[in-house]
């Protein structure tokens, strides 16, 4: 008793079983760690599993290798087991493993290529022969710029050609819809509300309304729109008044829009539905060799002034900068060739203004890109196309609204830009600009491919929706 009794008895026994207790705590530290890194390795080859392999060559291609190739090689040890090495690509548009494969319905020429005033030659023929360089041509002006359904729609037509190339191909047309990814609906409803949507004296009933009633009764009506609820169709409503009255009716499917200015969530929204480009105006800039120097003005804007809905920024605008320095800010229209002097003026700026207008979006951003004129993007709410795969600040400039309203804001803003930082933009304007051209014959990476590949990037979401549609349909017929 008396020796443990000893104070340095005691002591010893504290000492040992604080080195004990010590010895176990970092045992158990260890133990965990191994765990969690073990636990860490499998998300990251899990994560790497699950996209589909059709879909990486596409954020390669329009990020041109940059940010995903440097993501990839600091992962390289992650994804050595990883049998698609695409992300590795630098530029370049590896082949596609498999195209989209899309089911068009074969619409009455009347929803289509009859708004061209193309009539078939024959009983049952509903489609014009585009090999007899015979297309029916988009009429010009303004109508152009939501062309998009057009250009789509020719691109399938394309696809069935025995001559038709798969290498630049993001979809081809299939005949069984069993086999296809997603369904198209060829209405160009903004051919129809540009041409059929105004009642006079010569047209007294809204003809376009009632096309978009037929549409509907159509598509709905449709065997592959009852087994799917509607939500693997694509159906193209660019211009920003185009399908007001079907939109809700066929809110389930995915829309390929302008922007969401004029739609409520639950119709349209960022996550369902594509955002594809405006086809531009002015004519491409090709053979650019100009530079910071040979473009004088330093910020340019040109278009109308005073207009409704959020377009009341370009009003305080123009009074803002109207006497600065280097800076073209004037009023102008598509008349007495507006659209010619607009290309010239944007090729000799610098920085374009892209302010909302009566919606978030407008074409002039894409003109500023065809013309390389760095575009300085003034909307909280704009939606700009695959932007889940292009980073925009390569080569634009951003600014809210409140921002831009202080005076000499813009100015000193695109003042701070010095000339290798502009070059850098510029030369990206450039590498990007194909991704936005809507044309036909179609070429690799062009504006028609990209939107096919962002109609692709939803086919997760579509195929979740679909089964979730089907889940009650034995019971449903029993």
């Amino acid at each position: 008793m008396g020796e443990r009794s000893n104070p340095t008895y005691l002591g010893f026994i504290i000492a040992r079983k604080s080195v004990i207790f010590l010895f176990i705590s970092i045992l158990f530290i260890l133990s965990w760690f191994f765990i969690l890194r073990s636990t860490n390795q499998n998300r990251v080859l899990a994560y790497v599993s699950v996209p589909e392999p059709t879909l990486l060559p596409q954020i390669n291609d329009v990020s041109n290798g940059s940010t995903m190739q440097n993501e990839g090689e600091q992962r390289g040890t992650e994804r050595s087991n990883v049998k698609d090495k695409t992300l590795q690509c630098k530029g370049k548009v590896p082949p596609l493993a498999e195209p989209l494969k899309v089911y068009m319905y074969d619409m009455d020429p009347s929803f289509h290529f009859g708004l061209l005033n193309w009539k078939p030659e024959r009983d049952g023929v509903v489609w014009p022969d585009i090999r007899a360089d015979n297309v029916p041509r988009y009429p010009g002006g303004l109508n152009l710029q939501h062309s998009v359904e057009y250009w789509l729609t020719l691109d399938l037509l394309s696809s069935e050609l025995p001559e038709a190339s798969r290498s630049h191909r993001e979809a081809i047309r299939v005949k069984n819809s069993s086999e296809a990814d997603v369904i198209f609906v060829p209405f160009f409803s903004s051919l129809s509300y540009n041409r059929l949507s105004k009642v006079n004296h010569r047209q007294r009933k809204n003809m376009d309304k009632e096309l978009q009633e037929k549409t509907v009764k159509f598509v709905t009506a449709q065997r592959e729109w009852k087994i799917s609820g509607g939500s693997n169709h694509v159906i193209v409503a660019h211009h920003p008044n185009s399908m007001l009255t079907a939109r809700l009716k066929l809110s389930p499917a995915i829309f390929i829009l302008a922007d969401f200015g004029r739609y409520p969530l639950r119709i349209a929204n960022v996550e369902k539905d594509v955002v594809a480009p405006y086809k531009h105006l002015v004519r491409s800039y090709v053979n650019d060799t100009s530079d910071f120097d040979s473009r004088p003005v330093l910020l340019y804007f040109q278009g109308a002034i005073y207009r409704k809905d959020g377009g009341f920024v370009r009003q305080e605008l123009y009074y803002l900068l109207k006497d600065e320095k280097d800076v073209h800010f004037e009023f102008g229209s598509v008349r007495n060739h507006g659209v010619s002097k607009a290309g010239e003026g944007m090729r000799g700026s610098k920085f374009c203004l892209n302010i909302a207008g009566d919606t978030p979006s407008s074409n002039r951003l894409f003109d500023a890109i065809a013309s390389h004129c760095v575009p300085v993007i003034i909307s909280e709410k704009i939606e700009l196309p695959y932007e889940d795969v292009l980073n925009y600040n390569e080569f634009c400039l951003f600014a809210r609204t409140s921002q831009a309203l202080r005076k000499g804001f813009l100015v000193n803003m695109v003042r701070s830009v010095g000339r290798e930082e502009w070059r850098r933009m510029w030369g990206r304007l450039k590498e990007v600009e194909r991704h936005f051209e809507l044309g036909f014959p179609g070429r690799e990476g062009d504006g028609v491919q990209m939107i096919w590949s962002a109609v692709r990037r939803k086919l997760p979401l579509v195929r979740m929706k679909v089964h979730r549609h089907q889940r009650f349909s034995r019971s449903s017929s029993s």
